[in-house]
C-alpha cells in the first residue's frame, strides 16, 4: 500500500483539510491572488463548456464570479479522497454554494435573490500544489432561482460564449475515455484499485445506466436509496431513482456514459464512498424535454457520489450543468438571442 508523504497535502493535516482549508482561504476573505500558491501556473482546469489554462486566467474569472456574488459562501459536503502515489492523490469535493447576485454577472444585472447549489470539483493535487481539476456546477438552478429567464441565458452562452468564463472546447469535451478507468483514469494509475465498490459502481453504470436494465436496480441500490441531482430534483426509493435516470437519458435515448476516473474513500465519518467522474454522450433525438429535437449530438459531463450501506448503495449525488445542455440543443437549433 502506497502511503501519501505529508509534504503532498502540507501545510494541513490531511488531504480533506486541505481542501477544505484552502478553499475557505481563498474564497472567504476574497484573496483570489493566493489561487498562485495552490494552482501550478499552467492548470487546467475541465469544464461543462471547455478548459481553462493557467492560473492568471482562473483568477481573472474568479473576480468576475466575486463581483456578481460578493458575498457568496462554501460548504464542504464531502471529500473523497485518493492516492495517486506518494506525493499525488485525486479529490472530489462535493461543495453547497449560498449567495445573493449583488453584481452584474454574464446572466444579467443584480437581482438580490438567494440562490443555493452543489457543485463538485475532482482535483489532482501534486506536491500540495493543484495541477489539473475539473469541475461541475448546477447552474441552470442558480439562474432560475436568481430569476433570470432561463431560455435567453442558454441563448447568450450558445451564441455569444465568453472563453475566459466558460473554457474553449476542441473535440471531444475531456478527451477519450480511459480503456479500464477501475485501473487507470484521466487522473492516473490508480495503485490502489481493486475493491469491491468501485467494481460494483461500475457494473452498475454499464448495467442499469448504459444498458437500460433498470430491473437490476434492486440488485445495487438499497430499499432506502436517494438520489440527489440538478435543480435540487430529489428521488427516493427504485421507483424514484428509475425517474430521475429517465430525465437524463428520456431526451437522448441512443447514449452511453463513459466515465473517466474513479476514486474510492473509508472513514468513520462518511462511510464507504466512490466517486465516478463521467461524460454521456448521445444525440437529442427523444422525448423533447428542452424544446424540439434536433438530433444533433451532446455531451454532458457530470460526477457522482455514491455512499455505500454495507454492500449497497443508498445515495448518490448526480451534479451536471443541464444549462449547458440547453445551451448545445439551442446553438444546433439556430435559436440565437433577439435583439431589443
Amino acid at each position: 500500500m502506497i502511503e501519501l508523504k505529508p509534504s503532498a497535502y502540507a501545510p494541513y493535516d490531511d488531504p480533506e483539510d486541505y481542501i477544505l482549508s484552502w478553499t475557505d482561504r481563498i474564497w472567504e476573505p476574497r484573496g483570489m491572488g493566493q489561487i498562485r500558491e495552490h494552482y501550478l501556473p499552467d492548470i487546467k482546469v475541465h469544464g461543462a463548456y471547455g478548459t481553462i489554462v493557467g492560473n492568471e486566467p482562473i483568477i481573472q474569472a474568479c473576480l468576475q464570479k466575486n463581483a456578481a456574488y460578493p458575498h457568496r459562501l462554501f460548504t464542504g459536503e464531502d471529500v473523497i479522497w485518493e492516492v495517486r502515489d506518494e506525493n499525488t492523490w485525486l479529490s472530489s469535493h462535493r461543495i453547497v454554494n449560498c449567495g445573493k447576485q449583488e453584481g452584474f454577472w454574464q446572466y444579467g444585472p443584480p437581482t438580490f435573490k438567494h440562490t443555493s447549489s452543489r457543485n463538485i470539483a475532482v482535483c489532482l493535487v501534486r506536491d500540495a500544489m493543484i495541477a489539473e481539476e475539473w469541475v461541475v456546477r448546477d447552474e441552470w438552478a442558480v439562474v432560475e432561482q436568481s430569476g433570470h429567464d432561463v431560455d435567453a441565458i442558454a441563448r447568450q452562452i450558445a451564441f455569444a460564449p465568453s472563453a475566459g468564463l466558460l473554457g474553449e472546447k476542441g473535440g471531444k469535451l475531456l478527451g477519450d475515455a480511459p480503456a479500464n478507468p477501475l485501473v487507470e483514469g484521466v487522473s492516473g494509475k490508480r495503485p490502489q484499485h481493486g475493491r469491491e465498490e468501485d467494481q460494483r459502481v461500475v457494473a452498475m453504470i454499464d448495467e442499469v445506466w448504459n444498458q437500460h436494465l433498470r430491473n437490476l436496480v434492486p440488485a445495487y441500490f438499497s430499499r432506502d436509496i436517494v438520489v440527489e441531482t440538478t435543480r435540487h430534483r430529489t428521488h427516493a426509493r427504485d421507483d424514484g431513482y428509475k425517474t430521475e435516470l429517465d430525465h437524463l437519458f428520456g431526451p437522448f435515448p441512443d447514449a452511453q456514459v463513459e466515465i473517466y476516473d474513479v476514486a474510492f474513500n473509508e472513514d468513520s465519518f462518511h462511510g464507504t464512498r466512490v466517486s465516478i467522474l463521467w461524460v454521456l454522450g448521445g444525440t437529442y433525438c427523444g422525448v423533447p424535454q428542452y424544446g424540439p429535437v434536433t438530433g444533433s449530438p451532446v455531451e454532458i459531463f457530470g460526477v457522482s457520489h455514491f455512499q455505500f450501506r454495507g454492500d449497497k448503495i443508498y445515495k448518490e449525488w448526480r451534479i451536471y450543468d443541464e444549462l449547458s445542455v440547453l445551451a448545445q440543443i439551442k446553438r444546433a437549433r439556430g435559436d440565437e438571442p433577439t435583439s431589443h
